[in-house]
């Protein structure tokens, strides 16, 4: 029998699934836990591909007329009372100040004083806080639209989480329009969607699908909710992005009226749109392997790490000046409109360990220097979309003129690579056996990657969709926009005749 290849991270994808993300979250080095539950710290290669994913989105949001501001953190719980469904959504899930200051009690210990008049919720979204400024700011048609977004953080008291997937705390953007009419709302709502799409593809190598949620999956208070639904590596479902259209209902809850065109006093049409720190955990699920991480290069924290291999009675002088020289001719070039980003890692740090250390951070290219190297004006490479020991000589100068070409490749083998594996766990399934099935593990103790996206006709009642989620934790992932209504069908749950098919999956 041949021996098994040993990996980075322990335990493997096949293994334990939700286990090895954790561990690839730590071996990246992109986060920890923090001493709050449920709450984590995003360490600074983390957080340098957070930055990377905002300034990509934030720069598509301008091009698309949007401007920044920002709002208060805290929300007087009444404004969350004036929209019903939104206040019942988001509940259960409310941090609520209630004291303003910390008093010494009779044992020294800190006890909370000073009773707010109204108690303040930690914002867990902010619809409602902005819609009391936009209903000063909106008087007219003339100030329409209104087209803001904020980066931010919110706090939604989460019960079970898991690191970038789903914290009590996390960073996000949320866009929050206004309009004149329903149409222009309709088509900010559905831009936006495209936005999240050509980001998550072209930046992040994620395929995604468009669609719209059932009324159970949607923001709460909204009128429709679009979404992109991307496949991880254990086949589940992530919401990677929504879009709102908020029709009238908040604009009414929060007084957002305007003179319009003809004199008359009208209700505005509002939306709103975000995406979070979850892309990361996305990014993590969709390309990362028993490594570790796998950055896509527009994305990526640095591009490149240069490491200087220093061997006993070399010219260590020279080998890190030759290494210095090619970092130099590399920084000269561009890749996907920013600098090619170039790290030399000198520390004296065991140059196997100090290589693995990179290969599991997931930096898309390491180039290896060695004095044989130097000697010969040439640089040894590895990419990390391949495997660890595939490696290719170059002349420094032609690695300096190709390396921009390779990023590419690499930014597209990974989103190939990402939908090949969508594609190969999607199923066209008509009935309902066939259906629990494909969503029914194996192994019901220890469950193995199982399911996929399920392409099954519904006949839209609520009590069919009840049931698959109760019976197999299965829901209705989005329905698409592209769906061939012409392809009729039963039911896959009741068998009810049924127009178009929808995604079916199990999901994060």
């Amino acid at each position: 029998m041949s021996k098994q290849a040993k990996t980075a991270i322990s335990p493997t994808r096949e293994e334990d699934y939700p286990e090895w993300y954790q561990q690839v979250v730590r071996a990246a080095d992109l986060a920890e836990n923090s001493p709050v539950r449920g709450c984590m710290v995003i360490k600074p290669w983390g957080y340098s591909l957070w930055e990377n994913i905002k300034t990509g989105l934030d720069g598509m949001f301008k091009a698309t007329g949007h401007v920044n501001a920002y709002f208060p953190l805290f929300i007087p719980k009444s404004f969350l009372e004036k929209e019903a469904e939104h206040v019942e959504g988001f509940a259960k899930e409310c941090a609520v100040v209630t004291h303003h200051r910390l008093e010494q009690g009779p044992d020294g210990k800190l006890i909370p004083a000073g009773e707010l008049e109204e108690p303040l919720i930690v914002r867990p979204t902010s619809e409602t806080i902005i819609g009391a400024t936009y209903a000063k700011w909106v008087q007219s048609y003339r100030d329409l639209p209104v087209l803001v977004n904020q980066w931010a953080n919110v706090v939604r008291w989460e019960m079970r989480t898991r690191m970038f997937l789903r914290t009590t705390e996390f960073l996000w953007q949320e866009g929050h329009t206004v309009h004149e009419t329903e149409t222009e709302a309709w088509e900010e709502t559905r831009k936006m969607l495209d936005v999240y799409k050509q980001f998550a593809e072209e930046y992040l190598a994620i395929p995604v699908l468009t669609g719209e949620k059932t009324a159970s999956e949607r923001f709460p208070g909204a009128v429709s909710t679009l979404c992109i639904e991307a496949m991880m590596q254990d086949y589940k479902a992530l919401q990677a992005g929504t879009s709102h259209f908020l029709g009238q209902n908040f604009a009414k809850a929060s007084g957002i009226q305007f003179q319009s065109r003809e004199g008359q006093l009208e209700t505005a049409w509002t939306t709103s749109w975000g995406v979070s720190t979850r892309l990361i955990g996305g990014m993590i699920m969709t390309h990362a392997d028993d490594d570790g991480m796998i950055m896509p290069p527009r994305v990526a924290p640095s591009h490149i790490v240069i490491l200087p291999i220093l061997r006993k009675g070399c010219d260590e002088e020279a080998v890190l000046k030759y290494a210095e020289e090619v970092a130099a001719m590399i920084r000269t070039k561009t890749y996907a409109g920013r600098a090619v980003e170039v790290i030399v890692d000198k520390r004296d740090v065991n140059a196997g360990e100090k290589g693995w250390e990179w290969v599991k951070k997931g930096i898309p290219l390491r180039v290896e220097i060695g004095p044989r190297d130097m000697e010969e004006g040439a640089v040894f490479v590895a990419r990390r979309d391949q495997g660890p020991k595939e490696k290719t000589s170059y002349k420094r100068e032609a690695f300096a003129e190709a390396v921009s070409g390779i990023l590419e490749e690499i930014q597209t083998n990974l989103f190939e690579r990402a939908k090949v594996l969508r594609d190969e766990h999607t199923q066209t399934i008509n009935d309902y056996e066939t259906f629990t099935r494909f969503f029914t593990p194996k192994n019901t103790e220890k469950p193995e990657a199982h399911g996929g996206f399920a392409m099954s006709h519904w006949c839209e009642d609520p009590a069919c969709e009840e049931k698959i989620k109760n019976d197999l934790t299965v829901t209705v992932r989005c329905i698409p926009f592209d769906r061939d209504l012409n392809d009729t069908g039963k039911c896959v749950v009741c068998g009810k005749p049924a127009k178009g098919r929808v995604v079916f999956a199990k999901s994060y």
